[in-house]
């Protein structure tokens, strides 16, 4: 086999070895954007005239309800925030501390500033704690409770007002029955679960508040979505459909290129002996 023979081969070899590395390194290092929940409709259109779909996400509704200062307050205040959300009540001896302690922390780190991706800048986080049992924790007590805690009201609030208002909102809107480990009863909201909303107020995650590994995909998340230009994952530096033409195209050329080279040489080949013949 001569020097193009061998050239044309290695072609055939590298190329796609080389081009199956830099797709799995680019997919590797793409960043993961945290996932939509609660989808509502699935749009049907056309486009690059193909047909495609496009997922309406559900988009949490206002609420106006009374925080630990007895200011009344509502979620589309917020805008531009992303909105950390959970359950508890006052006289809660069980799990509420361990995950208020938690929630606490996170404030706590996220004031502190630093890395986005580990303590994202207080000024657009928002904690949210809904009281289940809002007949009993009213104004005063849920003031007592946070100056217990040391909550900082300003980016944390401690909401209480009509339970029917609370309840509905945790089933029709967050819809934590459906995300919880455990089944939540419905006439008393009793989830460890923290529940992460963007700046478009859509659910973006799901996290357990007593898990510190789950805590840690939370701070993570929030991240992202920090860092994120949209709503849409980043996406790979190449189009998988477009490589895959190229591969084929590559491996097709490459053969005909060696084929043509051995061809060429076995002409030649039956060329010189037919020479050599009629001499």
């Amino acid at each position: 086999m001569n020097k193009k023979a061998l050239l044309a081969v290695a072609m055939a070899v590298l190329i796609p070895l080389i081009s199956y590395f830099w797709l799995k390194q680019a997919s590797d290092n793409a960043t993961a954007i945290p996932n939509h929940y609660l989808p509502d409709t699935i749009i049907n259109h056309i486009a690059k005239g193909k047909m495609a779909n496009d997922t309406v996400w559900h988009r949490v509704a206002n609420f106006h309800l009374i925080n630990q200062l007895g200011d009344t307050v509502s979620l589309y205040d917020l805008k531009g925030k992303l909105t950390i959300m959970n359950y508890f009540f006052t006289s809660c001896r069980s799990t509420c501390p361990l995950i208020m302690q938690n929630m606490l922390k996170m404030q706590q780190s996220f004031a502190k500033g630093g890395d986005a991706m580990s303590a994202p800048d207080s000024s657009i986080v928002q904690f949210i704690s809904f009281s289940v049992d809002p007949e009993t924790d009213s104004v005063a007590r849920l003031k007592k409770y946070a100056d217990h805690y040391g909550i900082d009201p300003g980016n944390w609030w401690l909401l209480t007002g009509n339970r029917d208002s609370i309840y509905n909102y945790a089933f029709q809107e967050l819809k934590v029955d459906k995300f919880d480990s455990t089944p939540v009863n419905p006439d008393f909201v009793h989830t460890t679960r923290f529940v992460l909303i963007d700046k478009n107020f859509n659910v973006r995650g799901f996290y357990n508040g007593l898990d510190s590994t789950s805590l840690d995909k939370l701070s993570k998340d929030i991240g992202l979505l920090m860092l994120a230009v949209d709503d849409n994952p980043e996406q790979l530096p190449f189009d998988p459909v477009l490589m895959a033409i190229f591969f084929a195209i590559t491996l097709v050329v490459t053969i005909i290129v060696i084929r043509l080279i051995f061809r060429k040489k076995n002409t030649n080949g039956s060329t010189a002996a037919t020479i050599t013949t009629q001499e």
